[in-house]
């Protein structure tokens, strides 16, 4: 215990004390704590014997990520995102890992066991870190965000067969078909327990919890959900951070969603600190020097031609632009992979050599990463400027003083803009779909711009505290509610005015303090109710 409690202070304060440094330079905190791993393992001679306890710690990190992530996508919305998921990322999983294989055959004489087993590692991203970076951005439902996490959800969900795969290689007794209908089985199984628990029995679980009126047992309260839902998912083979991802997507069905997740933004952050510095843990420096111009020559290789795999598979299906910065958050090689070389090593298909090479260039990989996403705007800018339409709209919001903001350009957003023209008020329009602005410019319209809303940075652009009125009118919940939040963060006085779908999330952007909200279901039903009463006392008189 004495040795356990020294290694967390030693790992902490160097952490610490390293990432206070890195911040100066506004280096991300990942990297920080990738090095105190490197540094501890390097100095000191009880990171073998530690590195079991923190990796332990460490996977909580990932699971409470992924809850925190499904939180933010209820059962409703992963319907929506059927494309990007089912689509896009078995795309990418499949093309990527089938051309890594072959690469690793042809070009590395692997055997084909070894080929296949490497190659679909090197298809999986970084949960980890591009939806950590994505969340603080607050870019994860942006555009790229969206194909982003519908690509990782997809590459969760492949890590089962791929170690399946590595467990057939190397068993002599059961099949493929027996494999693959007890995984199929075991799916259905975890699905309908947390489906049938989360529409029963999860809402008035929560409505017993906090009645009690302890922010303490509602905490602990929503750990054992966590856990619970982590170790369902383990117990028929399928991996925590699953487990807690659909966990999360239950509870996003709630009303507490909200509370749970500002709960255990703290636990998570500390517990993915403690990931990356077992992940910082696995560098052997004797490998990096012995082998160091090999795994230079890998890392370049790879993450080139893992990024332009999924560019050039998305370019079929969504902007250029979105392409390209999907292709940079996803160009790395992930913490799955690791777990599968472990399990590859461990089965004799890949040698210690070629284990701790591969460790090492996923490593970097991941290191990259941050520095890429950072300045993922820049970059793409560099690689594919805008439109030129777009381009030459400079954005002038300080100039603008008494005018109405308008949040999105539907069938809504262009009813508003014909009637302010009508009356001539000024206006001005803010839309994240680039296609949508450029249709819009093509038309004469001068008043839009592509922009979201949902970054406080734009509000302030366009001088949110001078306008007469912004009104929300864009379709997509979340980012209704994150438009509101950064309205609610300048000004409670602002006039603004918002359409929503239901009561629940009524309450929560009346709890903002918008002045004024409108639930479109309650107005359709009055709507609807004053006309068929008017059509009935037309039918008496008659």
């Amino acid at each position: 215990m004495e040795n356990a409690l020294l290694i967390l202070i030693i790992t902490i304060g160097i952490a610490t004390v390293l990432n206070v440094v890195l911040k100066r330079f506004d280096i991300p905190t990942i990297i920080g704590y990738v090095i105190t791993g490197f540094t501890i393992s390097s100095i000191f001679h009880f990171a073998n014997d530690s590195r079991e306890m923190l990796s332990h710690l460490a996977e909580f990190g990932i699971v409470f990520l992924m809850f925190t992530i499904g939180l933010e996508f209820s059962v409703n919305h992963l319907k929506r995102m059927k494309k990007e998921v089912f689509v896009y990322g078995a795309m990418q999983v499949i093309i990527s890992g089938v051309l890594f294989t072959l690469l690793g055959s042809f070009a590395f004489d692997l055997d084909i066991r070894s080929a296949i087993v490497i190659g679909f590692a090197l298809a999986l991203s970084s949960t980890a870190i591009v939806l950590k970076i994505l969340n603080e951005n607050n870019q994860i439902h942006s555009g790229y965000g969206r194909t982003t996490l519908g690509i990782l959800l997809y590459q969760d969900l492949a890590v089962i067969p791929i170690l399946l795969m590595v467990s057939f290689f190397t068993s002599e007794t059961e099949s493929l078909s027996i494999l693959l209908v007890e995984t199929f089985g075991s799916a259905i199984v975890v699905f309908s327990i947390l489906f049938l628990f989360g529409k029963y029995f999860l809402e008035r679980f929560f409505g017993w919890i906090t009645a009690s009126g302890s922010e303490e047992i509602f905490l602990v309260a929503v750990l054992l959900i966590v856990m619970s839902a982590s170790y369902l998912a383990d117990i028929f083979g399928f991996s925590y951070s699953l487990g807690a991802f659909l966990g999360g997507m239950i509870i996003s069905e709630t009303k507490y969603r909200y509370r749970i997740e500002t709960d255990l933004i703290p636990f998570r952050d500390i517990l993915l600190g403690v990931f990356f510095i077992t992940i910082g843990m696995l560098i052997d420096w004797h490998s990096l020097v012995n082998y160091g111009d090999v795994i230079f020559g890998l890392l370049v290789g790879i993450m080139l031609f893992k990024g332009l795999v999924i560019f050039g598979i998305l370019r079929v299906f969504v902007q250029t632009r979105t392409a390209l910065k999907t292709a940079l958050a996803l160009f790395q090689v992930g913490e799955f992979a690791l777990a599968v070389f472990a399990l590859a090593y461990a089965n004799n298909l890949i040698s210690n050599e070629l284990n701790q090479i591969m460790i090492i260039t996923v490593i970097f990989s991941m290191i990259l990463t941050p520095f890429v996403l950072k300045n993922i705007k820049k970059i793409a800018d560099m690689l594919h400027k805008e439109p030129m339409a777009l381009r030459d709209r400079a954005l002038i919001g300080g100039t603008y003083r008494n005018h109405i903001i308008i949040c999105g350009y539907g069938p809504v957003g262009q009813k508003l803009v014909k009637m302010f023209k009508e009356r001539n008020l000024l206006y001005v329009i803010l839309e994240h779909d680039v296609k949508v602005v450029d249709d819009v410019i093509a038309k004469g319209e001068e008043a839009i711009y592509f922009a979201n809303a949902a970054q406080k940075m734009v509000l302030s652009h366009f001088n949110v505290n001078a306008c007469n009125a912004i009104i929300v009118t864009v379709e997509n919940e979340i980012q209704r509610q994150l438009i509101c939040e950064n309205i609610a963060s300048f000004n409670r006085d602002i006039n603004s005015i918002v359409s929503v779908n239901n009561h629940a999330e009524e309450e929560f952007i009346s709890a903002l303090g918008i002045k004024h909200i409108i639930n479109s279901r309650d107005t359709i039903a009055d709507m609807l109710a004053e006309e068929a009463l008017a059509c009935h006392l037309k039918l008496t008189k008659e």
